[in-house]
């Protein structure tokens, strides 16, 4: 069965990133996006449950990360506009019964990501 899963670090406090709002669009062919799901993250820096399960449809998607919202929640002081607010990521899903898992390594000035296990 496949499986679509994320979590955020945030890389300032090296701890995991709780309450970050992430958004799951497809990317469809024409051009538009169709929302697949929205989650916040909990404790660990992940999402409750995964975001896709089951036979994943192919295609190109696009994980949006609310990174600036979080960090303001901390308190952190960001300039206005933030360097990083909103933290997209565009990746594929080739593979129907794979498991993709995108995580998100973040600061306020930098983030990095890879296909995780």
């Amino acid at each position: 069965m496949g499986r679509l899963s994320t979590h955020v670090l945030d890389t300032v406090r090296g701890k995991p990133a709780a309450g970050v709002a992430i958004a799951l669009d497809a990317l469809l062919p024409d051009g538009s996006r169709e929302r697949v799901a929205d989650a916040v993250t909990n404790a660990d820096g992940r999402t409750d449950a995964p975001l896709l399960t089951g036979t994943l449809p192919v295609g190109s998607y696009e994980l949006t990360f609310a990174i600036g919202d979080y960090f303001r929640h901390l308190g952190t002081k960001l300039p206005e506009p933030a360097f990083l607010d909103l933290v997209p990521i565009r990746f594929a899903i080739a593979e129907p019964q794979g498991h993709y898992h995108v995580p998100l390594l973040a600061s306020p000035w930098s983030y990095s990501t890879y296909r995780g296990s």
